[in-house]
């Protein structure tokens, strides 16, 4: 049939513009843009790099890792350390036990930690040598972790046999942060953080409230509140911060229980024989840290001060010993913390071989009035068990340099020598006193490689930690 005069089938136009368009669109998809260029990165969780490490259990843990996984507990940021376990006993608010390479490493007895310069394991501690809480912890304000496992390392000394980390704060943030979380058992965190421009540097602020239940039929009523406010200025050859810290905690503890009462039908499973267990505690400090070019190298120093409390209620045997009222227990802790640290870096020639040269301080005090051990009864004191005042300083100097003898072998050489002296004060007489001790750690580690992008390590060391100055 053929169409009417003067009118075109409607095919015939859509025809008409494929043929108009088709060859546009082909000369814009072949023909490059100037103007557009994209970039695509892709980064790991881990920054363990050929050429990054002087042994095969050192790295770098990144803040989209810290970001990406979740954490049930600010403790478990140094779970993301390959190889290392952390658990919870005692109440929420207690410190985390930590595990690595068959190490019990009880609650931080054999694994340095610090902050930004500052250690964390508390020594001569109430509850336990090298005693590392880290719930005032704010994940989200984490830029990275440095780990080093083994003790092969000279800038590492006390606490570090099987291992330490060095956890690092943003001096920034990308972006205002206000985060509300609910959950089952009562939990509930709240978290507002920012860095404005100030002057011309960032004040970095942050404040946590945080509340848990747990899954107990005595609740952990675990209470916690955070706060960090930290200023910082950067220029070409320096920058400096400094950072003001306070954290306090409230919890019960619903601890170990005897399975014959839980066969009985005493209690179930998440049941408690002394609901008046748990603890409070309360940590503050102030922290500065400077890193500069000075001459030919590179200065990083920082010094602090940390004022520490902590009374903590445990029974372990319940009726066993005092049969009228319990064998409940307070372990106290009530101290100063002050010291430095730091470390110059610089490259040095040898027989025509570069040599990357560094030596470091660290220097520490410790007041602890009073340390305590006391007989309780619904967290009330009946008795004093043991009561002192100790003072503990130590100072340590470190060398090391590591040198590229051959394209294919690099060779580490360093050590470390630390110093303590100990000062108690008893209600004891016979348990006063005074000593001294110190100790040389040698370190040494060779570099094979890379070959097919491997690299081989050989590494060796001698690492301690320090025992109770009691």
């Amino acid at each position: 049939m053929g169409s009417a005069s003067g009118v075109r089938p409607p095919w015939r136009g859509c025809a008409l513009l494929s043929a108009l368009l088709v060859p546009a669109l082909a000369r814009a998809q072949s023909a490059p843009d100037a103007g557009y260029v994209e970039d695509i990165e892709i980064s790991g969780h881990y920054e363990a790099a050929v050429g990054s490490s002087d042994s095969a259990s050192a790295g770098k843990i990144t803040r989209q890792l810290v970001e990406d996984r979740p954490l049930l507990r600010p403790g478990e940021v140094l779970e993301l350390v390959p190889g290392l376990i952390i658990t919870q006993h005692s109440g929420a608010g207690k410190a985390n036990q930590y595990f690595l390479r068959g190490f019990n490493l009880d609650h931080g007895t054999d694994f340095a930690t610090t902050l930004d310069g500052t250690p964390l394991n508390l020594r001569t501690h109430a509850h336990g040598q090298g005693y590392t809480d880290l719930n005032f912890l704010i994940p989200e304000l984490i830029e990275r972790v440095d780990y080093f496992k083994g003790p092969y390392f000279a800038s590492k000394g006390d606490f570090a046999s099987a291992g330490a980390a060095d956890i690092h704060y943003a001096t920034s943030l990308p972006k205002t942060l206000l985060e509300l979380s609910g959950g089952s058992f009562h939990y509930g965190r709240a978290l507002f953080a920012g860095s404005p421009a100030v002057a011309e540097g960032k004040l970095l602020y942050a404040l946590e409230l945080f509340h848990d239940d747990g899954p107990w039929d005595h609740p952990d009523d675990y209470r916690r509140v955070n706060g960090v406010l930290r200023y910082s200025q950067s220029s070409r050859d320096a920058r400096w911060d400094l950072t003001a810290m306070g954290y306090y905690g409230l919890w019960n503890a619903t601890d170990q229980i005897p399975q014959r009462a839980v066969t009985d039908g005493a209690i179930d499973r998440f049941g408690a024989i002394d609901p008046t267990d748990g603890g409070k505690t309360w940590r503050f400090s102030l922290t500065g840290n400077y890193e500069g070019n000075i001459g030919s190298g590179v200065l990083q120093a920082s010094v602090y001060a940390v004022r520490y409390k902590l009374n903590l209620f445990s029974n372990f045997t319940y009726f066993l010993d005092d049969q009228v009222n319990g064998d409940q227990f307070e372990q106290a802790d009530d101290r100063w913390m002050l010291g430095t640290s730091g470390r110059y870096t610089w490259t040095a020639s040898g027989a025509g071989i570069p040599v990357d040269a560094s030596a470091g301080w660290e220097a520490r005090y410790d007041r602890i009035d009073p340390i305590g051990l006391y007989h309780t009864v619904a967290q009330q004191r009946l008795a004093t068990v043991r009561q002192d005042l100790a003072r503990e300083t130590s100072a340590g100097v470190f060398v090391e340099g590591a040198a590229s003898i051959t394209p294919w072998f690099r060779a580490i050489a360093g050590a470390r020598y630390d110093q303590y002296f100990f000062a108690v004060i008893s209600d004891n007489r016979s348990n006063s006193g005074r000593d001294d001790a110190g100790r040389l750690s040698p370190k040494l580690s060779a570099v094979f490689g890379p070959w097919a992008r491997t690299e081989l390590f050989a590494n060796f060391g001698l690492g301690f930690h320090s025992n109770d100055a009691r």
